[in-house]
């Protein structure tokens, strides 16, 4: 197993994100149980490639964002990988990750420019942190349990992806398989790449689990 990979996971408010991570690290999502606001926490899962090979992923679960609410850009700066979360039900989520993978692609040119930085005073920082190389990004449209409140067609969300040239998948927490996949791909996605960040990982305050079938 690697020294690891930081994903940052991120969506509006309400489309299921963490949900998603404790369905599938820990198989346990009661549907319509109500949950607070997640300000930031962070999983670990060891999640096995398509190679056979386990790693490890730092699952960073960020607060949902809200209208006007940015994503915080110390996220883009170091993260490895990206988990984009939509609902299927609503087309303001999906409009959220359109715009989110567009942040995604301008810090990714400025890291091929600026190659190290040095910043404090967050929890996802470090004192010296290699950002040149390519960042993994997946896209997850979740709640497809809801389908008389579907607002996302299924084609259109996918005519995009290839577009951004991006994997998208059509999830639902009440179904856990439909998550393996996705997490496999991204996995062995990350561990494909030539030019891993230097970052140190931390070892507490995590919450962690094998991700297996």
């Amino acid at each position: 197993m690697g020294k690891g990979y930081k994903v940052v996971v991120c969506g509006m408010a309400s489309v299921g994100k963490t949900a998603i991570l404790e369905q599938l690290l820990y198989g346990k999502h009661t549907v319509g149980l109500e949950e607070g606001a997640t300000m930031e926490d962070v999983y670990l899962a060891s999640v096995e490639t398509d190679r056979g090979v386990k790693e490890q992923l730092r699952l960073y679960d960020t607060r949902g964002l809200q209208e006007g609410v940015e994503l915080p850009k110390h996220y883009f700066s170091v993260a490895d990988g990206f988990v984009l979360v939509y609902a299927v039900t609503s087309l303001e989520a999906f409009q959220r990750v359109e715009l989110l993978k567009k942040e995604i692609d301008v810090f990714r040119d400025k890291k091929e420019h600026t190659g190290w930085w040095r910043k404090a005073g967050s929890s996802l920082m470090a004192d010296e942190c290699a950002v040149t190389g390519e960042v993994a990004v997946i896209v997850l449209g979740n709640k497809t349990d809801l389908l008389d409140q579907r607002q996302v067609e299924t084609e259109a969300a996918q005519q995009w992806a290839r577009a951004e040239k991006v994997r998208l998948w059509e999830v639902t927490v009440t179904d856990r398989k439909t998550l393996l996949e996705p997490f496999t791909f991204l996995a062995s996605k990350l561990s494909q790449s030539q030019n891993k960040s230097t970052f140190p990982l931390p070892g507490r305050k995590s919450k962690g689990n094998n991700c297996e079938n």
